[in-house]
């Protein structure tokens, strides 16, 4: 199942998913130009990474997968969600959906393009996700 999962990764990094990995880290060096952006840029380089690697990772929310509630899952993280989609969601969410109508034309690339769906929800409320490695 690993060598699978490395497999689908390298095909999904050469037709795609650079280019959107380094959307989300650019997004990310942005949001920290000003302090209130950091808590962003740190989810950019986080989801980035997905973006480049996303086979074997899933996004859950923090407060289900830890139980308890933080900064991003509560009044504020639904406020940032906002100020994120305004900004910089909507055109990552486009980028990943396009590439997902584009992978989607081949059999092959449905599951790239599932990947991609996956990758445009998160583009909408990164705030309160965090990323982990599926076995």
């Amino acid at each position: 199942m690993a060598v699978l999962r490395l497999v689908f990764n390298i095909a999904w990094f050469v037709l795609g998913g650079f280019v959107m990995g380094l959307a989300w880290w650019f997004a990310g060096l942005l949001c920290f130009i000003s302090i209130i952006g950091i808590p962003f840029g740190r989810a950019c380089f986080v989801i980035g990474e997905m973006a480049f690697w996303p086979f074997g990772q899933d996004s859950v929310n923090r407060r289900a997968l830890n139980g308890l509630d933080d900064i991003g899952t509560g009044t504020l993280g639904l406020v940032g969600n906002i100020i994120w989609f305004l900004v910089f969601g909507i055109w990552l969410a486009i980028g990943h959906i396009v590439h997902a109508i584009a992978c989607a034309v081949t059999i092959i690339g449905i599951p790239f393009a599932i990947q991609h769906f996956k990758l445009a929800v998160l583009c909408l409320t990164p705030i309160g996700q965090t990323v982990v490695v599926r076995n």
